[in-house]
């Protein structure tokens, strides 16, 4: 059963209460990205992909807003599950007490999801792309001369997409759960989501065959397990509507 229903003023005062928990943990967990930073930062500079570069900074604030860029990225990322949680617990009252058990899972999966995505663009299509680059140099007989700027922002740019897109299974299972989406409409779309993902891989990947295929193989395999998990939670939807109206019929 759904627990009552709330005014408007009890939303809005419940949203300003979820908003500032979350701002809470934000400023602490920034925070705590101060300490966590360097770390992470001289880690991925000795990484074997670009320990024989040199990174320099071509301007003097530019290693201050890396530092400053993390802690805010190792902010965001720690306060993520507290986020989750908080639009969770804001929408759970108007969910069946089943409904709130099986959204409630999606945060820890969420987490996993992205944490593997960041892993596989980091550990086998960033050492692809780097090693492309660096052939394309060579052949041109150019000089590379990296700023540390520009570095981490392609590797930011490269892998921060790469855990976003690892939560599709997670959407489609929720979209699947509101109704909003159903895996025979995934089914039927599915040539064009795989023009879409083979749209998305060309944005990221250099333009080589091995590492374009490196990102649309797995992505395509994500929507195809995407469509597994709609189909269970499309059944589960469908076994709790109809006891749901024999509970009403009774």
């Amino acid at each position: 059963m759904r627990v009552n229903q709330m005014t408007l003023v009890e939303h809005i005062a419940e949203l300003r209460k979820r908003l500032l928990i979350v701002a809470l943990s934000f400023a602490v967990f920034f925070i705590a990205g101060f300490f966590l930073a360097k770390p992470i930062i001289v880690y991925l500079q000795k990484a074997d992909e670009v320990k024989e570069l040199t990174l320099n900074a071509f301007n003097l604030t530019d290693p201050l807003f890396i530092f400053l860029q993390f802690a805010f990225i190792i902010g965001i990322i720690l306060t993520s599950p507290i986020i989750l949680y908080q639009i969770w617990a804001f929408v759970s009252p108007g969910l069946y007490e089943k409904e709130r058990k099986v959204t409630l899972s999606y945060i820890p999966i969420s987490i996993v999801l992205f944490v593997s995505g960041v892993s596989f663009s980091y550990y086998i299509l960033f050492p692809l792309v780097v090693d492309f680059m660096k052939r394309v140099s060579n052949d041109l007989d150019v000089n590379q001369v990296i700023g540390i700027s520009e570095y981490f922002h392609f590797l930011l740019q490269l892998t921060i997409p790469f855990g976003l897109l690892f939560q599709m299974p997670v959407l489609i299972m929720f979209l699947t759960r509101l109704g909003v989406v159903t895996p025979m409409f995934l089914s039927k779309i599915r040539k064009y989501a795989y023009f879409v993902l083979l749209v998305i891989a060309a944005m990221i990947a250099p333009p080589e065959l091995l590492s374009h295929m490196m990102i649309t193989i797995p992505l395509c395999i994500l929507y195809e397990i995407s469509i597994l998990i709609s189909k269970a939670a499309y059944r589960k939807k469908q076994t709790g509507s109809s006891e749901s109206d024999q509970d009403v019929s009774a």
